[in-house]
């Protein structure tokens, strides 16, 4: 459990710099109103990623659990293993376009618009399709075959890592509200020239460690089966 509690950190926290979520966030945090509507604005992010995401869980749970050997520790090594190469890839595509990717201007969202809660759902509701890092966590947790009450509790875990950016945008305008502007215009111009190679960077860090999870854990698994066979053939 503690080990895939690390694994889903690692990875919601290599995904939560993500810049569909962080602009528009950025954006509402210069209008009227500007605390309510980022809070409104992250409720909607997370509320629709984490439904969405306990919704794949619980189907593809409900199809995988029963093909499951057991025990499932190997199994849930393995997929860490796997989860972690396609970070590494993933961190070096994006270091190769990095600079393709940091000439994007990010996306113009108006601070005056419709409900930031909408805002929020809406945007996630069209990037859970090709959320493939939550894709990778989820199989992660459910290969694990821990139960649903703590799938649910990891991926809230997840989605907690995810919108902590967002979080943080919340805390400077509540505790720091006469630097907020300057702090987050700073953000927003580190944001836009930085994100491919700062993402890039996160991600072969996270899928580094969640490979060395997944080694250590079959490493421990083949020395606990190879004890156990040595211990039976003595006896």
């Amino acid at each position: 459990m503690f080990r895939l509690v690390g694994l889903v950190i690692t990875i919601g926290l290599a995904d939560s710099l993500n810049p569909t979520t962080i602009a528009p966030g950025l954006y509402l945090a210069t209008g009227e109103r500007a605390r309510g509507r980022v809070a409104e604005f992250t409720m909607g992010v997370f509320a629709v990623y984490f439904f969405g995401g306990a919704a794949i869980a619980v189907g593809a749970g409900t199809l995988i659990r029963p093909l499951l050997p057991h025990p499932r520790h190997e199994i849930a090594d393995i997929i860490e293993i796997v989860v972690g190469a396609a970070m590494i890839i993933a961190a070096a595509l994006l270091w190769r376009h990095r600079l393709r990717l940091a000439r994007r201007d990010p996306p113009d969202f108006d601070p005056h618009g419709k409900s930031s809660l909408v805002l929020g759902a809406s945007i996630m509701a069209v990037e859970l399709p090709t959320a493939f890092p939550y894709f990778a966590a989820i199989a992660a947790i459910v290969g694990s075959g821990l139960g649903p009450v703590r799938d649910l509790f990891l991926l809230v875990l997840f989605n907690v890592c995810f919108v902590w950016p967002l979080l943080a945008i919340i805390g400077i305008l509540t505790f720091a509200p006469k630097e907020s502007q300057r702090v987050l215009a700073d953000a927003r111009n580190f944001l836009q020239k930085r994100w491919p190679a700062v993402l890039a960077g996160l991600a072969l860090v996270a899928g580094a460690f969640v490979v060395v999870l997944g080694i250590t854990g079959l490493t421990a698994n083949h020395s606990e089966f190879a004890r156990h066979i040595h211990t039976t053939l003595r006896g």
